[in-house]
Parts: C-alpha cells; sequence; structure tokens
C-alpha cells in the first residue's frame, strides 16, 4: 500500500497527463486512502482518478463516499461504469442516487436496466420523498413464532448481508404481520428446539412507512435500535430502517438546519471544493428574499420621517433597537427549532412555548433596559433614555414571541423550521421594533 501519497502529487500526475504513474499509484492505495482522495480533489480530477481504478476497488470506494460527492461523481462517469455502480448498491442507496441526479440520468440509469433489477428500488421510488418509507432497506430474512432457535440460526448464518441487520430478525404471522423481533444473542444462548416466540420482544417498536424520515430516524436513535422495522398501513412488515441509517438521516437533516439558520442553503460537497459560483448561490436566494422583505422597515421608517427630523438623536439607536429586536428573536427560534427537533415539544405546546417566550422576553427586556436607560441618559438625557428603555422593554418579549412561535407555526404548515424562521423572523422583528420604538418616542417625548 502507498497510503502515504498526498493529493498535491496526484494532482501534479494529472496536470501532467502521466496517466500511466497516476494510474500505478492509485491503485496502490487502500480503500480508506482512495476514498479519502475523491472526496479531497475538485470533482473533475476525482473523476479521473476514479476511472483509473481498477473496478472492484471503485465500486468499494464510491459504496464510501458521502452521498453528494457520490451524485456529483455520478455526472462525470461513462453509462457503463454508472449501470455497474447502480447495480453494486443496494436498493435504499439506488433510491437515493437517483433522488439527486438530474431528471435525465436518473431516466437514462433506469431505461438501462431490467425491470427485476430495480423492482425493489422503484416500489422504495413510490414513496413520499420525505417519508421514512423511501429510506428504508427491504429485510429478506425473516422468522415466524413457530421457527426454532436451531433453524434460524442456520439461515442467519447462510446469509449474506451486514452484521448489523442480521442482529435482530424481525418475527412475523402467515400474513406478514409484524408480531415481535428477536435478537441474535437470545437465538445463541437458547436451546436448539426453543420457538422464536418464546424469545422475541412481543410488539416492537415500530414506524408507518409514511412518517417522516427525520422524526423516524431521531426515535430509533434514542431507542438505541440496531434495526427498526417499518410497517404500511395493515401492520405488514415491508422493510427496515438500521441504526447507521438513521444515524445518516438525522446527521443530513442536522447539517441541512444549521446552514438554512444562517439563511443559506446547504453545500453539497466540502467548502474548499465547491465553487465560488455554487457558494454564492447556496446564498443569494435567501439574501434576496431578506432584501425584498427589508423594504417593509423602509416604509415604517418614512411613515415615521417627521418623527426622526424633530428628534435626531432617535436614529442613531435604531442599529441598536433593530440588532437586539432580531437577536432576541433568533435566539428563541432557535431554542425552539431545536427542541422540535428532538422531539421536547410538538404543535400542541404553542401556548406553553408563547407565555414562557413573553416572561423570557420581559426578563431580558427589562436587563437590557436598566443598562440602556443608564447610558443614554448621560449622553442624550433622561427623555431619550426612558425611550430606549421603555423600547427594550415592550420589544423583547414581542420579538421572543414570535422567534419562539414561528418555527411550531412553520410546522403546523409542513414546512421546514429552519428555512422559514430565519427570513420571517428578521423582518418582524425590524418592522415592529421600528414601528414601537417610535410610538414610545411620540408618546413620550410629545412628537
Amino acid at each position: 500500500m502507498q497510503d502515504d501519497v498526498s493529493t498535491a502529487k496526484i494532482r501534479d500526475l494529472i496536470d501532467h497527463r502521466d496517466l500511466t504513474s497516476l494510474a500505478a499509484l492509485v491503485r496502490g492505495l487502500s480503500t480508506n486512502r482512495t476514498v479519502r482522495v475523491l472526496s479531497e480533489l475538485p470533482l473533475k480530477e476525482a473523476a479521473v482518478v476514479f476511472r483509473l481504478l481498477e473496478k472492484n476497488m471503485s465500486l468499494k470506494a464510491f459504496e464510501e463516499l458521502d452521498q453528494p460527492t457520490q451524485a456529483d461523481l455520478i455526472s462525470q462517469l461513462s453509462r457503463s461504469q454508472v449501470l455497474d455502480i447502480f447495480r453494486s448498491l443496494d436498493p435504499e442507496d439506488q433510491t437515493w442516487l437517483l433522488d439527486e441526479v438530474p431528471s435525465k440520468v436518473a431516466k437514462q440509469i433506469v431505461s438501462s436496466l431490467d425491470p427485476a433489477e430495480v423492482e425493489d428500488t422503484m416500489n422504495l421510488l413510490g414513496y413520499r420523498r420525505d417519508s421514512i418509507g423511501r429510506r428504508m432497506s427491504p429485510q429478506e430474512l425473516r422468522s415466524n413464532p413457530s421457527e426454532t432457535a436451531a433453524g434460524l440460526l442456520e439461515r442467519i448464518g447462510a446469509h449474506d448481508a451486514d452484521n448489523d441487520i442480521l442482529s435482530e430478525i424481525p418475527v412475523l404471522t402467515t400474513d406478514r404481520k409484524l408480531v415481535g423481533k428477536v435478537e441474535l444473542k437470545s437465538l445463541l444462548s437458547a436451546p436448539p428446539e426453543t420457538q422464536v416466540g418464546d424469545l422475541m420482544v412481543i410488539d416492537p417498536f415500530y414506524s408507518f412507512t409514511y412518517e417522516d424520515e427525520e422524526k423516524v430516524a431521531r426515535e430509533i436513535l434514542r431507542h438505541g435500535e440496531l434495526i427498526h422495522p417499518i410497517v404500511d398501513s395493515e401492520k405488514r412488515l415491508v422493510g427496515i430502517v438500521p441504526l447507521l441509517d438513521a444515524a445518516r438521516i438525522d446527521y443530513q437533516a442536522a447539517e441541512e438546519d444549521h446552514a438554512r439558520a444562517g439563511a443559506a442553503e446547504p453545500l453539497r460537497r466540502p467548502y474548499l471544493l465547491t465553487s465560488v459560483f455554487k457558494v454564492a448561490r447556496s446564498r443569494i436566494v435567501w439574501l434576496l428574499v431578506l432584501g425584498i422583505s427589508a423594504t417593509l422597515t423602509v416604509q415604517v421608517l418614512e411613515v415615521f420621517e417627521a418623527t426622526l427630523s424633530q428628534k435626531i438623536a432617535l436614529s442613531l439607536f435604531i442599529p441598536l433597537l433593530i440588532g437586539i429586536g432580531g437577536n432576541t428573536g433568533s435566539q428563541a427560534a432557535t431554542t425552539v427549532t431545536r427542541a422540535l427537533a428532538t422531539g421536547e415539544i410538538g404543535i400542541r405546546d404553542v401556548g406553553k412555548v408563547a407565555f414562557k417566550e413573553v416572561r423570557t422576553g420581559l426578563l431580558v427586556g427589562a436587563l437590557l433596559a436598566v443598562v440602556a436607560l443608564i447610558i443614554a441618559s448621560l449622553v442624550y438625557g433622561i427623555d431619550i433614555g426612558s425611550v430606549i428603555g421603555l423600547t427594550l422593554i415592550l420589544n423583547c418579549p414581542i420579538a421572543a414571541t414570535v422567534g419562539g412561535v414561528i418555527p411550531l407555526v412553520a410546522k403546523a404548515c409542513k414546512v421546514d423550521p429552519a428555512v422559514f424562521s430565519t427570513p420571517f423572523i428578521s423582518t418582524f422583528c425590524d418592522a415592529t421594533g421600528l414601528l414601537v420604538y417610535f410610538m414610545v418616542a411620540k408618546t413620550l417625548l410629545g412628537l
């Protein structure tokens, strides 16, 4: 193995078009090092390396790559290579790949294969995109309550599957309805003639195919299940979700939420390997939304232009009040979105959340108001200080309540809270904050 080879050396060989030396070099790498090289190289250079790998190594390395890189790499390969890779994947991975590649490429892949080869995959594609049914694996190894431990162990030994899938076996009735789940360790420690029905966990935790994939993944991780049964509306087993797949779903969801909380779309590839154009494209949409929505703030300023002209000092505090209002709302939204994601709260808790955020906002606003009142009064007089202090006491609970409730409203409307919350809270808090500020100023200062 030549795992000490640097990525720079590989890029140098590509630049000099020394494909003979490059092929000899990359074919001597281990699977792990090959995966790292493919992940670290820009897409077109990664495709060059991938084409030079031996077939078995290319299939192994492809399976280990993260899914966005897989989808990008597919676009650079020949049809025969794509079909070889596609055939080597499990149905759930085939489904993900077809979802990620352009629709034209997906149609070409499916049309080039025998219908029997993609039957399981097409079944998975029939489920809604964000449902757990679309992410499950078919479970070929099943048992029934009357089977003996020895008989099931013999079938497990002859079965070609990952260890995590074989660690727990679903137990079904004759009409495929889930009645239990038996662990491999229970089978190994039981007398050979013991029936599976005596060893199984009765009425195990399961999910329906239509349930949200993120919600189910979090439940699987919380329970620590090695395999999680997925059933149809009649409780008939249709597939499983291994623990590793649940972790992958949860990680991808967290990555997307983190990016969207910052008003950007998630990047498909590592930051340094993503082109400037793609980075800009991931940000521009939400910046345009925020820019357009900011016109509401401008309208508020125009309405109170006369008030500002009478007391110029008021304009100096606009950035401070807008910033505090926006940050208060964002803090509340982040806390509630996280609580939603972990299942701590649900849509039904909207009243409790609003009440809690009103009180939190009042407390934070009161503390900030005391500090602002003292500082502003020393510099601009007690009248301006009083306006700033009272505005903070009113603005903070409004911003906190809106920030806390909006993620729940988004969830009820079946919109990703991380996507919806940031632009709305920013716009709302800016506009209402200024509105409250100028109303307080007009009242206290008699403008």
